[in-house]
């Protein structure tokens, strides 16, 4: 992926995070808070594109009672949960163990790109499918959120979005998306903050890969 197009992908991703609601009819499986202005919570729905719902407002059969600082209060199946920023999603209806599942399905947003909640070494990050990638791309502020060691990375060239910089190689512990988990994962710590995680080829190559219009399949070959 040149400069140029890397750039444009990653502020397509920025803009994402502020898509309008629309109505939704499907049941919940999973919820997680992304972020919130004002009363208005940004949801991420069994893995979806993050949408903006205000309080009083639902998408996906999940209606938002309240936002506030970090945190919003919603109602699924007639209970109400509180969801955090970078707490882990709420799942209904019992969900299968993490790690035993070996197939994920992810839907395309508005503007092509693949969008899926998901954890490094046990916590919680929004992905974006990148197969021009050849690892995983992680912002330094989520690589210090989530406690990764990467001054003890070695250093590598990478193409960043203002140009030519140095990055740090690391190994995740594992990576986990719903509940397929996978380990020993190589990754790339940026310099710079980046509103989301590239889920690059070192965790897509362990899979066989398939596009059906907008979703994209991947089943766990190892």
């Amino acid at each position: 992926m040149t400069p140029v197009a890397r750039r444009r992908f990653i502020a397509r991703m920025a803009a994402a995070l502020a898509l309008p609601m629309a109505a939704g009819i499907a049941q919940a499986q999973s919820v997680a808070l992304a972020g919130v202005v004002g009363n208005r919570a940004l949801l991420v729905v069994d893995g979806g594109a993050p949408r903006m719902v205000a309080a009083g407002e639902t998408w996906q059969s999940v209606r938002v009672i309240s936002a506030q600082s970090d945190q919003a209060q919603v109602e699924i199946s007639g209970r109400r949960h509180t969801l955090r920023m970078g707490d882990g999603a709420v799942t209904v209806g019992g969900a299968p163990a993490a790690g035993s599942g070996s197939r994920i399905a992810l839907q395309a947003d508005s503007s092509g790109h693949f969008h899926t909640p998901g954890f490094i070494n046990g916590k919680p990050v929004q992905f974006v499918v990148d197969t021009g990638a050849t690892v995983i791309s992680i912002g330094i502020g989520d690589a210090q959120r989530i406690g990764i060691n990467y001054a003890a990375g070695r250093a590598v060239p990478m193409m960043t979005a203002n140009g030519p910089a140095t990055g740090q190689l690391v190994t995740l512990d594992s990576v986990r998306i719903n509940d397929v988990q996978v380990f020993g994962v190589q990754a790339v710590v940026t310099s710079q903050p980046m509103p989301v995680v590239l889920l690059g080829n070192s965790f897509l190559s362990r899979f066989s890969m398939r596009r059906d219009s907008d979703q994209m399949v991947l089943e766990k070959r190892y």
